[in-house]
């Protein structure tokens, strides 16, 4: 079994950044379908059914299969590599790893609570309220690989610190953008 586990970790970690890709892009996509929703006839129809056709490629394709193999894969590279594994399973580090593991899963779950609604043609949120949203899974990326690299609570504490400090100036970022990008469409009004 141990000549396989580099395999399976290569395996792991590429589905890994292919589940995140898909979930990054796939907000990205709702952003761009929400903000149709502005546009007119017949420009609304022709974008929201293009959005509608990359959403699904991208969904059913790519991110569902990458979260589905990264979840079969993780517990393989555990079993195959660690003895004995049950040492490894009650690290702090490595169960607070899974509460985060599990908060991914449940933010891919959202997603696709918003995409069945966007495919169903109902647009509930708005395009800042996704852009937030969209930051979601970058922090919980910071905090499973911090996790998962430095192996300890220590360094997980100081990774949360920067963590925090990453997000509040990503949101100061992000409200910055919405005052600019509103600023620049009153002038295009006005103009």
């Amino acid at each position: 079994m141990e000549k396989y586990w580099g395999y399976a970790l290569a395996l792991h970690i590429i589905f890994i950044v292919t589940w995140f890709a898909g979930l990054f892009y796939i907000v990205r996509l709702f952003i761009y379908h929400t903000e149709a929703e502005q546009k007119v006839e017949p420009e609304k129809s022709i974008l929201q059914n293009q959005y509608k056709l990359m959403e699904r490629r991208l969904w059913n394709g790519i991110t569902w299969p990458s979260m589905i193999l990264t979840l079969i894969l993780g517990p393989c590279v555990v079993f195959m590599h660690t003895f004995p594994w049950e040492t490894y399973l009650f690290q702090a580090y490595f169960i607070l790893k899974l509460c985060f593991v599990a908060a991914l899963v449940l933010y891919h779950l959202q997603c696709h609570v918003m995409f069945k609604q966007l495919q169903n043609n109902i647009v509930k949120h708005s395009s800042f309220k996704l852009r937030l949203w969209n930051e979601v899974a970058t922090v919980l990326l910071f905090a499973i690989v911090f996790l998962i690299v430095l192996k300890s609570n220590t360094g997980f504490v100081w990774g949360m610190l920067g963590l925090i400090i990453f997000s509040a100036t990503l949101m100061l970022a992000i409200q910055i953008y919405k005052k600019s990008r509103d600023k620049n469409s009153n002038e295009k009004e006005i103009n």
